[in-house]
């Protein structure tokens, strides 16, 4: 018998269910596949530098969780942007990350010139780790803790002056948000980088300098400056006799520089998640605890979402007191 009028719409009712059964299905098929090949990480700084050291941590212990090697590969220049560029223009699918460091959210905020916005056109796998900060002092600047050098930083503080290592850095930011705190009118001189930063605080051309603890502790414990507060919630191993934060007066400031993992934004949500539950993996490894804890680097575990919400209070703070002190991108 012939159902009139009846078979092209039974055709193309089963033709989209077809599909959709396809698309049902190709979801879980390219996360069950993946990884089936080695992948990349792009470190955007020459070899040899903290966010490089991280990264090739990082990569050691995930390709051990993915069961697929990953070469680590540096590309370098234009304050991280060719790197950076370099994933957001490759394959979506999962075989190219980034990894970088916090400075690397603030986009044109910093860089000018910067084709990409970091929270549109990447895609947040996992924060890898945070490295705290020192607030060090030359010891040529008198007092012997906190609250007897800042008294006498506040008699004569056009004398004094605070190091920045890079426009927009977690130094940068903290040195804002602790003028702003403390409300004294002391002024900045803004560095390329640690090392000269470093070399004035040394010879007493600036008196104050705040960065990564994984840079600065060392002089601390020898004994070439003199650390007044480090800004993790409790004290750190490496320098046992410095306080924190909180135990000077300053709650709430635990500032730090961090690190994490990116994808081009187009990534597919089961290839996010495979990467992402590794890395929450890693997070966990004792070998990597033990790496990073001796660098300095505090692990931390923020997958896809919640790392996407704390970039986004980062940029939100951090553009604001780069506004707020007047701050524009060279």
């Amino acid at each position: 018998m012939r159902l009139v009028g009846v078979g092209p719409a039974v055709i193309g009712r089963r033709t989209v269910l077809g599909a959709a059964g396809v698309s049902l299905l190709a979801a879980p098929a390219i996360g069950q596949a993946f990884p089936s090949k080695p992948l990349k990480m792009i470190v955007p700084y020459p070899p040899g530098g903290g966010t490089d050291g991280l990264g090739r941590i990082t990569a050691e212990r995930l390709q051990e969780k993915l069961g697929q090697p990953i070469v680590v590969q540096n590309i370098g220049g234009a304050s991280s942007v060719t790197g950076s560029d370099t994933v957001r223009r490759s394959d979506p699918d999962g075989y190219t990350l980034l990894f970088n460091a916090s400075l690397f959210v603030l986009g044109k905020t910093i860089l000018p010139s910067c084709p990409y916005d970091p929270q549109t056109d990447f895609r947040a796998i996992a924060q890898a780790g945070e490295a705290p900060l020192v607030l060090l002092c030359n010891n040529d600047v008198p007092g012997t803790d906190y609250a007897s050098t800042m008294a006498a930083i506040a008699k004569e503080p056009k004398k004094y002056f605070f190091a920045l290592s890079s426009g927009g850095s977690a130094g940068h930011i903290a040195t804002l948000a602790f003028l702003k705190r403390t409300r004294l009118p002391l002024d900045t001189i803004l560095y390329k980088g640690t090392a000269p930063a470093n070399t004035d605080l040394m010879a007493g051309n600036v008196q104050l300098f705040m960065d990564p603890w994984t840079a600065l502790l060392p002089l601390a414990t020898s004994g070439r400056g003199r650390g007044l507060f480090v800004t993790s919630k409790e004290r750190t191993q490496l320098a046992p006799n410095i306080p924190t934060s909180a135990e000077v007066g300053l709650t709430d400031f635990n500032l730090s520089s961090w690190y994490g993992v990116w994808a081009p934004k187009d990534t597919p949500e089961p290839v996010v998640e495979k990467l992402a539950a590794a890395m929450a993996e890693v997070s966990k490894d004792p070998a990597f605890i033990a790496k990073t804890t001796s660098l300095g680097i505090v692990p931390t575990a923020r997958g896809p979402a919640a790392f996407a919400a704390f970039i986004k209070s980062e940029v939100e703070t951090n553009v604001a007191l780069l506004n707020a002190a007047g701050y524009k991108p060279e």
